[in-house]
């Protein structure tokens, strides 16, 4: 049972550290669930043309998300980090 606990707390340290991971994934959930149930209403288009269309748009938000991400912790690592050991060292 520990194990599972363990997998559970990695997880949320993860996304902690990486906010934007759990929001592409939820993205990538929620276009392909929207597109699924838009796909009733496709009109003349072609099945696959309208499965394409839903992996492209599902993709482009995880690809935004996961560069969202980077810029994220690049930002941390190269300003915020390196600020913070400067007002350490001013108070020393």
């Amino acid at each position: 049972m520990s194990s599972y606990e363990d997998n559970d707390s990695k997880f949320m340290r993860k996304a902690k550290e990486n906010p934007f991971v759990p929001l592409g994934l939820a993205g990538f959930f929620a276009i392909v669930g929207y597109r699924l149930m838009k796909m009733k209403n496709r009109g003349d288009t072609k099945m696959s043309v309208h499965l394409i269309h839903m992996r492209v748009a599902a993709q482009g938000f995880v690809v935004g998300a996961m560069t969202i991400g980077v810029l994220y912790s690049m930002y941390n690592e190269y300003y915020v980090k390196p600020r913070e050991e400067q007002k350490a060292l001013k108070e020393k």
